[in-house]
Formats: C-alpha cells, structure tokens, sequence
C-alpha cells in the first residue's frame, strides 16, 4: 500500500451528481479536497433521463442554487428545452424543468471540477474505508493507493455490487458501460451498516434518424425560457422541440407475451424498483384498464441523433425490446442504439445517519445520494451539497448545516431518510411537504441565501445581488400599502374589466392586488409607475400579497413545531432506562436513534403519551 504524501479534509468517493455538488462545495469553502471516480470520463453523467427539474425536483434544483451550488448554473448552460410546469396552478406546486445536451452538460461540469480550487479530481476506485477506533481517516484504492483525509463522503450512486439485467441475461455492472464497485459495501456491512438492495432502470437509446417524426406530436418549450439560477437573467442558447409518442394494444400484448423472460416477473431481479416510475411492463401488468401510455422522446443532445423515450424503461430481451418499440406509431421502423436494461445495487439504510448525513456508526463519515436510497439526479445533488457542506464544516470544528422541513424541501429529503428510512427508491413530491406553501421555487433565495453565505459557500457577488433584491421587495410591499387610489383615478374601462365597481372610498395598491382578479400587470396599467419593477420582485410581490394569509398560517404552525425540533436527545440516551414506554416504543427509538424530540414524534407508531414521557425525562435531567 502506497501512502499518498498530502493530507486531504475532505475526500468524496464518487462523480455522479451527488459527489460532484459535495466536492465542490466543500473546496469553496475553503477546504482542501479530492473527488475520486472509478471514470473521470463520466462525471456527472446522465445515466437516465437527459434533463434536470420537475415536480418538486425543480425545487431541489433551485434550494441548491441558493446555497451556492452548481447544478442550476449547469443545466442553465446546457439546457436544449425549459418548460415551466404546472403554470395553471398555484405557485406553490409550479416547477422548472430543462432538457440538457447530455455531453455537453457532462463536459461543463467537469471543466469546473478541474478549474475549482483546493481541489483533486483522481481517478481510482475505492475499495475500502480507513476506520480507526470508530473514527474515518481514509480510503484505499484498487490500485494500492490510500489517500488520507479528515472526512469522507461516500456517493456511489448504482455502482455498489451493481447487476445489470437485459432478460435473463445479467452482469456486473455500475451502469451500462461501466464497471462496478466490489468491495465496499462488503465492509459497510462488516462495520454493522444495514445494507439492502434496490433496482432501478433506464429505457433503450433510440436512433432519431429512423423514427417519423411527423406522425408525433411536437412539444415546444417556453418562450422566453426560464433560468434555474437565481444567477441568470436569461437563457441565451436556441430549444429543440421533444415529441410525444403513445404506446397501444399491440405494444401491450408484445410486452405481455416476452413477460416469461422478464427478470422483474421470473424473479431474478430481487431489488425492490422505483414505485413512482415503473417499467413498461410493470405499468402494462397493473394497469391492464389502460389501452395507451404516454412517452416524451426527448433529444440527448444538439449534435447527436440519440434519443431518449421517457416512460419506456424495461429489462425485457432486446428481442422483445425491438419488437415493443417498433409497435409505437412513428416508431416503426427505429433502431436501437443502447439496450434498455435494468440494474440492482445495494444501498446503505438511511436512518443509520444523523440528519447532517454523518453516519451514526463511524464519525466523520457521511452518505450522500442513492447510497441513502433516493432516486434522481437532484435528490442526489442536494444530499451531496449538504454532506459537502457539513463535510467542510466538521473539518473546520464547526456545527454542521440542517435544514429543517419548514425551510427547504433538502430539509423535508434528508428528515425523511434518517427519520423513516426507506425500503424503495425514495422520490420528492411536492405532497411530501407540509409547508410546500412557504417552500415555492420563486422564494429558494430568500429561504437559503442566508445559509450558504454564512457557511462561506456563496459567492460574495451573488450574496451582494441577493441583497439588493431583498431590499427591492420590501421597498415594493412598503410602497403597495402606503399608496392609495381613489375610484374616480380608475377609467371606466379598468373598472368594469376588473369588476370594481364596489369601490366607494380611496383604496390601497395592495388592497387592489389582493384580489383574485387583479394582477400586477393590471396594477401597470391603472399606474404606469409599476411597469418599470423588475420581473423577479413583482413576482414575489404579488404571491406575498395574495397569498399572505395562507402564508402566515403555515409560519404559525411552524413556530409550534420550533420547539420540539430543537429538542435534542442525548446520544447516549437509555430508552430502556425510562420508565412509562412500551415495549414497541423502546425498539423504535433504539433502532432510530433520534437526533432531537421531533424526529421522534415523526417515527410511525410514535405516540404523543411517549413523546410527553420523554420530553419530562429530559426536563428532569436538566436537558430541555
């Protein structure tokens, strides 16, 4: 074994999206810091889908942005499509969305990787952990190398033990192309990690050149497009359209018939798949009702003719897989350029880490990404920037950055995990969150600027920009309930467009916009002094003032729950030893490990009478 002469604070064990986000983070905060990969040639690589965002996702997205990490930036200057979801509902629940030129989103990140600096990018696949009386010090490469670090971070990704499927036929794999990671999930294990195994899978690579695209229907993106980056003003590249192709009776009946080679239903496959984003097969066996399913063919990128068909993922024979795909209308006569396939891999289970990602049973480790049992690139990106962050943190002596569930949906993912685990591959929703009013998109700035600045991650110029927009808003909300107009200043036109025929006496500009009707574009147009606010605080102007009642209900409910989160629970605290639990009672919270009072409360079969039983613990043992 050959000892690497420099000394690292933070090493991060692989470059998917979750590693990529830690390793910078953790180098622009100052901290001297190396991202080992087993393919330098495949940072950041889409394995799946060729774009970034969507419900929920986007938001991911944007809470990263705000805490100074580069996802948002990245797709920002990659995107071949942005779309705004869910335009017709409340802003809430809208979401950014963005095809990527997959090469060229690979590409860019990996030029900033190389450029950032304090840190190593390496290639070397890491076979084992350095532990040292509980305690991470290092990692040891395939090759013999050990690197020396004061924290670790681990975002294997599918690549643990990975088993790739294509029918009956399997072999390793960390995803097609790629070779597996072995040995290291063997030593989690040994350490007293609870490892499992989960599956996911992707659709084949079609060849864009052999499919009709005039039997499709187009899909266009917006106009203008919408940045992720609270950085960017504009998105400067041309779009591409995507196409929406649906399959039908034949393709079900193809699928049904190749189902005795399927490993999913011959059980071979022993992972447990993704619930919200099922195989063709899967979606034609429990929707039988069904007689068509919907699929996006999304472009991989401007200079290739690769496509991708969102919703088609199977592990059927390549056989039944050409015969399935040339069963869609305008898909007759395509080629398959790369096999679908399907792939299990062991994940490490997540309530065995502290809300800061550390591990609970070796300090100084941290997981990040599927590791935890999440899918996604952006669930990925946000535990991997947060691990980063406390990674850095830790270093440097410091407390680590939680966020809590009224903050962001990062502090919704990650209290989930440690809180309930997972035993399938974990997706974010929108549904996830009971503060979702409080946690828009629009408002991830205002929300996390704060932190990232505080911990050193956010750049000065951006923070500086951040506050002059803080600033704009407030001016605009001063300035909607100080200035009145009287009914007889409206035309006669606004006031029957509008149906302001009510107004007797001299009303604010606020009073005005807090109707439903009313929007800011209508306030312009009875006062042209509002046509020159930028579009970023009219914006949150206008959702501050609609829905300001809604929002301060949600704060009300949130400063009642302050209390019990800040309740920590002593690490050595002895659940048997406090009398007035039940039996059940003792074993979840042994098996948990609960950081604080409200992670307790959100354990299934946690009930109020033990919560109060601990909380009078604490109290009588001067802890609370």
């Amino acid at each position: 074994m050959h000892y690497y002469e420099k000394q690292y604070d933070v090493i991060v064990v692989g470059a998917g999206h979750a590693g990529c986000e830690a390793a910078l983070a953790a180098a622009r905060m100052g901290c001297s810091a190396l991202l080992l990969t087993i393919n330098l040639d495949a940072v950041a690589l889409m394995s799946c889908n060729p774009a970034i965002g969507g419900l929920a996702k986007g938001h991911l997205v944007r809470e990263i942005d705000a805490l100074g990490g580069e996802m948002g930036k990245n797709i920002d200057a990659t995107g071949i499509q942005f779309r705004i979801l869910n335009t017709r509902k409340g802003p809430a629940v809208r979401a950014s969305r963005a095809q990527a030129d997959k090469q060229q989103y690979r590409l860019r990140m990996k030029t900033v990787l190389e450029r950032q600096p304090n840190l190593d990018l390496k290639q070397g696949e890491v076979t084992a952990l350095v532990v040292e009386q509980g305690v991470v010090t290092g990692v040891e490469t395939k090759v013999g190398l050990r690197f020396s670090g004061a924290t670790v971070v681990i975002t294997t990704g599918t690549f643990m033990r990975g088993l790739i499927h294509v029918g009956l036929t399997n072999y390793p794999g960390g995803r097609a192309g790629d070779l597996p990671s072995i040995g290291l999930s063997d030593q989690l294990r040994d350490l007293g990690f609870r490892v499992g195994r989960l599956k996911t899978g992707t659709p084949a690579r079609l060849d864009g050149s052999s499919i009709n695209f005039s039997l499709l229907e187009p899909q266009q993106g917006d106009d203008p497009p919408a940045p992720f980056s609270f950085s960017n003003r504009v998105i400067e590249q041309s779009q591409v359209p995507c196409h929406i192709a649906y399959t039908n009776e034949r393709s079900h009946d193809i699928i049904r018939a190749g189902l005795d080679r399927s490993p999913l239903y011959s059980g071979i496959i022993q992972g447990v798949g993704p619930r919200y984003c099922p195989s063709i097969e899967d979606k034609v066996v429990r929707f039988p009702e069904k007689i068509r399913h919907q699929s996006f063919i999304e472009p991989e990128g401007r200079d290739t003719v690769e496509v991708y068909p969102s919703g088609l993922s199977t592990s059927l024979p390549v056989d039944v897989q050409i015969a399935f795909y040339r069963s869609i209308v305008g898909l007759e006569r395509v080629e398959i350029m790369r096999p679908a396939y399907a792939i299990e891999y062991d994940y490490v289970d997540p309530i065995q880490i502290h809300a800061s990602l550390e591990t609970k049973l070796i300090a100084n480790l941290y997981h990040a990404g599927q590791i935890n049992g999440t899918s996604g690139y952006e669930e990925a990106a946000g535990q991997g920037l947060m691990a980063g962050i406390n990674a850095a943190l830790r270093s440097r002596g410091r407390e680590p950055l939680v966020l809590r569930r009224d903050e962001a949906y990062i502090g919704v993912m990650i209290d989930d995990l440690v809180t309930l685990g997972t035993t399938e591959p974990y997706r974010m929703f929108t549904s996830r969150a009971e503060y979702r009013l409080l946690l828009r998109e629009d408002n991830a700035d205002l929300r996390l600027r704060e932190h990232g600045h505080r911990v050193g991650l956010l750049a000065e110029k951006e923070y500086e920009e951040f506050m002059v927009k803080q600033e704009h808003i407030a001016t605009e909300l001063a300035r909607l309930k100080s200035t009145k107009i009287l009914p007889s200043d409206i035309s006669p036109a606004t006031v029957e467009a509008y149906g302001l025929h009510d107004l007797q006496n001299a009303v604010t500009f606020e009073e005005l916009l807090r109707r439903p009707e009313v929007t800011y574009e209508d306030l312009a147009r009875i006062d042209p002094d509002f046509a020159g606010v930028p579009r970023e605080v009219r914006e949150q102007a206008e959702i501050q003032v609609k829905y300001r009642g809604y929002i301060e209900r949600q704060q009300l409910e949130v400063e009642r729950s302050i209390k019990m989160e800040g309740t920590k629970l002593p690490v050595e605290i002895d659940y048997d030893a406090i009398s007035g639990l039940t039996g059940e009672v003792r074993e979840k919270l042994k098996v948990h490990r609960p950081d604080t009072l409200g992670q307790a409360g959100r354990i299934p079969g946690m009930t109020p009478a033990a919560l109060a039983v601990i909380s009078l613990t604490l109290k009588a043992r001067g802890g609370a």
